[in-house]
């Protein structure tokens, strides 16, 4: 029961996280930084009126290696990988950022096998080599239109920072947990996403006040601001407090194997709302990084050997 839960809650993360790369189209015309520090503080205007009677105590019982992975979380898990991210929309399409931030689960295995001296069994490194050939499908189809034009590019490959964020902060969270840096009691999943959210406000505030935000803020018409709000809210707010639970309650594989839906959402979504084409090497390239995700999402057969992420 537990599991199930723990995979309902990881369903509906992703799938609320696949909403931002679409959303953000919708507030075009402001900074990357500007919507990222508006977004979380709407995101906060929420948490705090609903969890802040208690949340003195959650911080109280919480020890250091509670505040690195806050502060782990709120730089490389928001900040660096929402300024990437949209940043890269300038450059590439919502349809292409989404598929391409569904590489984070192969990177994460790259890492771990580079800098963890993690063992890359058969069945994971067929799943990094099916997300890498996906990267090169999605570039499109190879002497039609110079894909490979050097914005074009650049915007993919801040895509791909962005996801190369995600998964540094997953490494961190492996060494932490080999190191025996365990918590000394389960932080309440509200509690953690509000102490992120604050910090990675903190972290962009300066970068978005460079952007000139409120002269830009000041002309967003009503579809722009419900943009923001969906970001802060739903993204910001709802989609973490789904994460938290369900990486409680599930192994890093089960969770690699359902980040398939944040690509997919995206996708689909970019199809919808904003009629953007995906042609046949982009698809086949996106089924490749989500078939990936798969390989590497599921569990191995010793259930003794898996990691679970703090």
């Amino acid at each position: 029961m537990k599991q199930k839960q723990g995979e309902i809650y990881l369903l509906l993360a992703f799938t609320l996280a696949g909403t931002s790369v679409v959303s953000a189209r919708f507030a075009a015309g402001l900074g990357a930084f500007t919507i990222t520090s508006v977004s979380l503080l709407l995101g906060l205007g929420v948490l705090v009126p609903v969890y802040g009677k208690r949340l003195g105590q959650a911080i109280r019982q919480m020890g250091w290696s509670e505040w690195g992975m806050v502060a782990l979380q709120a730089c490389f898990g928001i900040f660096l990988f929402r300024a990437l991210l949209l940043t890269g929309l300038d450059y590439t399409s919502a349809g292409e950022a989404g598929l391409l931030t569904g590489t984070a689960p192969a990177i994460t295995a790259l890492l771990a096998w580079v800098l963890l001296r993690e063992s890359l069994n058969a069945k994971v490194a067929v799943g990094i080599g099916s997300t890498v050939g996906g990267i090169l499908l999605i570039q499109g189809e190879p002497g039609v239109g110079n894909p490979l034009a050097a914005s074009h590019l650049a915007g993919n490959l801040l895509v791909l920072g962005a996801a190369a964020s995600e998964s540094l902060f997953n490494i961190f969270s492996r060494a932490a947990s080999r190191e025996g840096k365990k918590p000394k009691a389960a932080v309440d999943p509200v509690a953690q996403t509000t102490l992120v959210t604050a910090a990675a406000f903190m972290v962009s505030l300066v970068p978005a006040l460079g952007e000139r935000p409120f002269a830009a803020l000041s002309t967003l018409d009503l579809t722009g601001w419900l943009a923001l709000l969906w970001y802060g809210w739903v993204v910001t707010a709802l989609a973490f407090i789904c994460w938290y639970a369900g990486i409680r309650r599930s192994s890093a594989f089960t969770a690699a194997a359902y980040s398939g839906m944040m690509p997919l959402t995206s996708m689909v979504l970019a199809l919808v709302l904003l009629g953007e084409r995906i042609d046949l090497w982009q698809a086949a390239g996106g089924g490749m990084v989500v078939c990936g995700m798969v390989l590497i999402g599921l569990p191995k057969r010793s259930r003794n050997k898996t990691m679970q992420v703090q």
